[in-house]
């Protein structure tokens, strides 16, 4: 494909764990090519895992949500793309103000930290799995399992009310639902703000307080910020992890000689979890940038301004990086340098906690029901196409 081709971001899955074929095309030949944005703009696409890694890193390449434009169709993001970033929200800002508030939060979400709190996560691993067992055959895997599994888990860790948490993941769909409308979208982040407020500032007192009082406590961020943090961790925390679980599942079912093989040696599980991660990539609309100032990358001429896609899916399926058939799950593959979590300063700061909770879940999942299935035909089972983050919306199982 050539490189001054333009195209739209392609949208449309032949198989449920493989990228959009038109996503790898010209991989070799054009890793940073044209593509066209829903409201008209021409930019940039990056495909290739050297690229993408080099632009992640590169400090005129800006990931200020004021620059920033959708590459699909998505009108919820229309009140946070094209203004300043929301207090907290780090992920939409560049240094110093990206470094100051990464600072406060990288500590706790460490491997270390997340080896600590492994007994809490097993402890709501087994609960949900003994509900699931009472439930029966029939129990869809994504309501039982991997929805409530990281929702409890993040609410835990930050200490938000049992009460709330039905609110909180309501809200939180809605931010990631490309369907959902701005006026939609602004609701929901509002009165995920305001219940978060009402954390930090001591008036929705929770039995078991979390980082959101330890945050609140220490003061050196102020509310608004603390509240843009908690709404950020809790957002993420929760629908990113759900479909990573969801589709990391159903694709071992999909697999049943690398279940096997996960079975037999338990001890496989860290690299089994890496190349999920790597193999799913569900953040399938890849990370936006944009450059500070007028340049030349890959041999291109870019433009200040101009809007670049980097996909996290293409990288991580280029055969350049992963050269023993990226396009097959193989858990025994050597996954080093996979972008599931992205690449730089602005890396996933939850990415230890999300791989601990796979590392708990599904080793346990198929222990519990070592015969676990669709128990529907495997393209009768619907996939989250319509959410930014990618996954299984349900999943009913036998046993």
């Amino acid at each position: 494909m050539p490189a001054d081709r333009v195209s739209a971001h392609p949208t449309e899955r032949i198989r449920p764990f493989d990228p959009p074929p038109e996503l790898m095309e010209g991989q070799e030949t054009a890793p940073l090519r044209r593509m066209s944005y829903p409201d008209g703009h021409v930019g940039w696409l990056v495909t290739s895992h050297q690229l993408a890694r080099q632009m992640l890193t590169d400090p005129r390449f800006s990931a200020r949500s004021e620059f920033k434009r959708a590459p699909v169709h998505r009108p919820g993001i229309d009140p946070f793309f094209g203004v300043p970033a929301m207090p907290g929200w780090l992920v939409d800002m560049d240094p110093p103000q990206h470094t100051r508030l990464r600072q406060q939060l990288a500590g706790q979400f460490t491997a270390r930290r997340m080896k600590e709190i492994r007994p809490q996560i097993d402890r709501i691993v087994d609960e949900l799995l003994s509900q699931m067992e009472r439930s029966g055959p029939g129990t869809d895997l994504v309501e039982a399992f991997a929805r409530p599994l990281p929702s409890q888990v993040i609410c835990e860790l930050l200490g938000v009310p049992l009460r709330d948490r039905a609110e909180f993941q309501h809200n939180s769909g809605v931010l990631f639902n490309l369907q959902s409308t701005a006026a939609e979208a602004a609701a929901a982040m509002d009165q995920l703000y305001a219940a978060v407020r009402k954390i930090a500032e001591g008036r929705s007192p929770n039995e078991a307080p979390g980082l959101l009082t330890a945050l609140a406590q220490d003061g050196t961020l102020d509310t608004e910020e603390i509240a843009g943090v908690g709404v950020l961790l809790l957002t993420a925390g929760h629908d990113s992890t759900m479909g990573a679980l969801s589709l990391s599942a159903f694709a071992l079912m999909s697999h049943p000689d690398e279940l096997a093989r996960l079975l037999a040696d338990p001890s496989m599980v860290d690299n089994a979890v890496e190349e999920l991660l790597r193999y799913l990539s569900n953040f399938h609309f890849g990370v936006p940038r944009t450059p500070l100032e007028d340049l030349e990358f890959a041999g291109q001429q870019l433009r200040a301004g101009d809007s670049v896609t980097v996909s996290l899916s293409a990288a991580n399926r280029d055969p350049r990086w992963f050269q023993d058939e990226p396009d097959r799950l193989d858990l025994g593959r050597r996954t080093t340098g996979h972008l599931a979590f992205g690449y730089g300063i602005h890396q996933c700061l939850g990415q230890n906690l999300v791989r601990m909770e796979m590392r708990a879940a599904l080793p346990a999942l198929f222990r519990r029901f070592p015969a676990l299935a669709p128990a529907v035909p495997a393209e009768d089972i619907p996939l989250s196409t319509d959410m930014s983050v990618y996954g299984v919306r349900r999943l009913p199982v036998t046993w």
